[in-house]
């Protein structure tokens, strides 16, 4: 058990904890946009990468000591950090965001195997830090937290481990860890993932599930890797081997999210939280961004989201050749774009897109240095980056039309990337007939 703390020295618990941040996965439900990519490096919201909400929630929280693991297509979310997140003063105040990759620090032959291991893999590095504390979080949620509240709760629980939690609609709890607490918040079941999520009492439409967001005391945490090391049964995954074994020894303490979420002004009722794990959920994110009040505030001042900023110039409107103006309603539109006379509703586009004139957009998300060229007309999709579309493309009004040649979700998100326009240009050359060489 931890020792006794007095919670009035809050700065001090803060300043002696270090946060890791689990960027490792390979996000296979997110289809071709993890193709290139690890999943927290994926874009969001118009100007975001889904890391930056983890990064953002310890900033703003006081904890400046971060490590990030990762392992899977990695080069695009070390250039992220490395272009956006070495603002913090590591030579005077000991704050930094370091990248720690697989290396096979243990040995020549394993890279990460679980979520566990890969912690263990870096035991050497974390005990350099001297930190009483270690708050593990995911790399691939999209909310606002304030950790230095669990942190708090977690103290006061005299418990070893602190878990955060959320109520979900039980339907989609089976992706998730699912748990059951006692009147005191003391977790007594924890179940990985199962296939019919048991229901929160008195909540039959609701399981209580972890959000992958732990505390750990840091001794207790090292001892614990170390056993799950030498254990040759052991996946050694946090959900499926470590939750459960302390779990049953009776000292996990379960976080209550609603005690420490960062909740929107306008909507103070709403606990927000997603997991954009697949392409539907993935889009529906982005685009309730789009509403006049959405659930998520990216707007708040008092909780910014931090991220790489580009020097680009700003959005652009101009009208086509033929007098057309363009016309914005509800959508998200980032600096670097040039839109000509066409037409745009609830839709997301990051930096540096290109729309030319008579184009429709009707609830599309549109990745960083994508041309759109003339008379295209597309609704529900997303377009990767780096895309060029040609003339007249029409993307969103004929799902077995699509399906020929993108990948359709099970909601009917159209999701375009470069190898899928390949590929249509091979099929149908005559599209691309007008595109410059």
């Amino acid at each position: 058990m931890p020792k006794s703390f007095n919670c009035s020295n809050q700065l001090l618990a803060i300043k002696k904890t270090t946060a890791l941040i689990l960027a490792g996965g390979r996000g296979s439900r997110l289809r071709e946009l993890t193709d290139i990519r690890a999943k927290p490096a994926v874009h969001f919201g118009g100007k975001f990468r889904i890391i930056d909400f983890a990064l953002s929630n310890c900033l703003n929280s006081g904890i400046r000591k971060m490590g990030i693991m990762t392992q899977y297509k990695s080069d695009s979310l070390l250039c992220h950090i490395q272009d956006g997140w070495t603002f913090l003063n590591n030579n005077h105040m000991g704050e930094f965001v370091r990248v720690l990759p697989a290396q096979q620090r243990v040995d020549e032959i394993h890279w990460y195997q679980g979520t566990a291991d890969a912690v263990y893999q870096n035991l050497d590095i974390l005990r350099s830090y001297d930190g009483d504390y270690v708050l593990i979080l995911s790399g691939d949620h999209v909310y606002k937290m304030d950790y230095s509240v669990m942190l708090m709760d977690h103290i006061r629980s005299i418990c070893p481990c602190s878990i955060a939690c959320i109520e979900v609609p039980r339907e989609d709890a089976s992706a998730f860890g699912c748990m059951q607490v006692d009147e005191n918040n003391m977790i007594v079941d924890f179940i990985e993932k199962p296939e019919n999520p048991p229901a929160v009492p008195g909540k039959p439409d609701k399981t209580l599930i972890s959000m992958g967001i732990y505390i750990f005391e840091t001794s207790f945490l090292f001892d614990l890797l170390d056993k799950d090391n030498k254990d040759p049964a052991s996946s050694h995954d946090f959900g499926k081997d470590i939750i459960p074994k302390i779990v049953k020894q009776g000292c996990v303490h379960a976080h209550n999210y609603e005690m420490s979420c960062v909740r929107n002004r306008a909507k103070q009722q709403i606990c927000y939280w997603k997991d954009v794990g697949t392409v539907d959920s993935f889009w529906a994110a982005n685009l309730d961004l789009t509403q006049e009040y959405p659930d998520l505030d990216i707007y708040d001042t008092s909780w910014p989201i931090w991220t790489k900023a580009e020097q680009l110039p700003p959005v652009k409107f101009i009208r086509d050749p033929e007098k057309r103006t363009s016309v914005s309603v509800n959508s998200v539109i980032s600096v670097g774009c040039v839109i000509f006379g066409s037409e745009i509703y609830y839709s997301i586009l990051f930096n540096s897109v290109r729309v030319e004139p008579e184009c429709h957009l009707e609830q599309v998300v549109v990745f960083p240095l994508v041309v759109i060229s003339k008379g295209c007309r597309i609704r529900k999709a997303i377009i990767e980056r780096n895309c060029v579309l040609p003339p007249n493309l029409e993307i969103g009004y004929d799902e077995e039309e699509d399906r020929r040649h993108f990948y359709v979700s099970p909601k009917g998100v159209v999701l375009v990337t470069g190898a899928m326009l390949k590929k249509l240009k091979e099929d149908r050359p005559e599209l691309f007939a007008n595109l410059p060489r």
